[in-house]
């Protein structure tokens, strides 16, 4: 990898972050831009993967002519043929002029499509002839026309379960494929995420004319334990919330945790309200705090009668016999069985007993002892830690500031 060639590359597209897996998919979008190879690029919904089409064409032999983004989830199904290839005058209704579709337009230049998985199968049959042979026909014609684009695509879609359920075809991911860029997501970016939001802090406070906030050192790693399901877009659109609604400019956790979408939906095992499969580990921990509470209460009965019988000498009463008066003889009579007092502590250890089972079943310091054994094991390291308790890094970050235990 050429680190220079890879840093002037971000600062000519303003690409903001020094994460090894972004790194290396510029890397490759530099390598393969010279040549004309399909690429396809996948990544999760707003991660950045609509600069490195430019990237490709900016860095190919085809930068002089046209570059073309088109998104196949914006056009509709009946419409999106004729959006690619063209159709010619009395084709449907409306269809008042011959038009000539992207394909035709690109012609030399490159051709990005984006969210390529939403293409109907019919058009991705069309669409496999065009990467095989340059071949398309108008809708509504009988002609072969000829194209010579350069085709990028990109997509957040699992390919593989899509070719599965047989909603992606299989032929046109291999053409497709030919190169691939993963782009890593967010919250796999580290310490990408706090340059991020500086940046897009700065550009906030230079358009709206204030001054840019900044974060304190718990805000910091809230930020970076954060699973950020909207990526890089949804770091932007926080960002933007928090410079124009918060009062402060210096922003701490607690201030940081409000813009945070969903930020009391995860929770301990314990504390959790979302569905759960059967057999699966939240559940059967939470059939174990279900076990706790139901000793915990029936210690504290048989508590109270203990502290009950030594406040006071018990009344010994013969039971009645469960058998009828000619009951055989091998049987033992319930009358003539001894009943012994049970044996009776004094107060101060019936007060010890009460602190202990209070203490040791205690679903907060149950939690509490999870979550320190959970950091010892992985030597204080949160992510580990996290993932043994399947909890979210953000949800055990505040665990461990509700608990003190930094």
């Amino acid at each position: 990898m050429n680190v220079e060639e890879v840093q002037r590359m971000k600062q000519r597209f303003r690409i903001v972050g020094n994460d090894a897996a972004l790194n290396r998919a510029i890397d490759v979008a530099m390598q393969v831009a010279p040549t004309d190879l399909a690429v396809l690029i996948t990544g999760e919904s707003g991660s950045g993967k609509d600069v490195f089409p430019r990237i490709i064409h900016e860095n190919s032999l085809r930068k002089t002519k046209k570059f073309l983004a088109v998104n196949c989830g914006a056009i509709p199904e009946g419409t999106i043929d004729s959006e690619l290839f063209g159709h010619v005058k009395g084709a449907f209704t409306n269809a008042i002029n011959d038009r000539d579709g992207y394909f035709a337009e690109a012609n030399g230049g490159t051709i990005f499509l984006d969210e390529v998985a939403e293409l109907p199968l019919s058009t991705q049959a069309r669409l496999l002839r065009v990467l095989e042979s340059g071949e398309f026909i108008r809708v509504g014609s009988s002609t072969v026309e000829k194209t010579n684009v350069r085709i990028v695509a990109a997509t957040n879609v699992d390919l593989a379960q899509a070719i599965e359920s047989h909603r992606f075809r299989e032929d046109l991911f291999y053409r497709l494929s030919t190169i691939p860029i993963k782009v890593p997501p967010l919250r796999e970016r580290g310490q990408d995420i706090p340059l991020l939001l500086r940046k897009f802090a700065a550009d906030c406070a230079e358009k709206y004319r204030m001054p840019a906030i900044q974060l304190t050192d718990d805000a910091r790693q809230m930020l970076m334990t954060y699973h950020w399901p909207g990526n890089i877009r949804q770091l932007k659109n926080v960002t933007e919330q928090i410079s124009i609604m918060a009062q402060q400019r210096v922003i701490t956790a607690e201030m940081l945790q409000f813009y945070l979408p969903d930020r009391m939906s995860q929770t301990l095992p314990a504390l959790a309200r979302q569905p759960k499969t059967e057999n699966s580990f939240e559940n059967e921990r939470e059939i174990l705090y279900k076990v706790l509470f139901d000793l915990r209460r029936d210690i504290t009965d048989l508590k109270a009668q203990v502290n009950s019988m030594s406040q006071s000498q018990p009344v010994v009463q013969q039971p009645v016999s469960i058998y009828p008066s000619s009951q055989p003889e091998n049987v033992a009579s319930v009358q003539n069985i001894p009943i012994r007092k049970p044996d009776v502590k004094s107060d101060d250890d019936i007060q010890d007993t009460e602190v202990y089972v209070e203490e040791t079943l205690s679903l907060d310091e149950v939690e509490k002892d999870m979550i320190r054994r959970a950091l010892a094991k992985h030597s204080g390291k949160r992510r580990g830690a996290a993932q043994d308790l399947n909890i979210s890094e953000r949800t055990l970050y505040r665990k461990i500031k509700e608990y003190n235990l930094e």
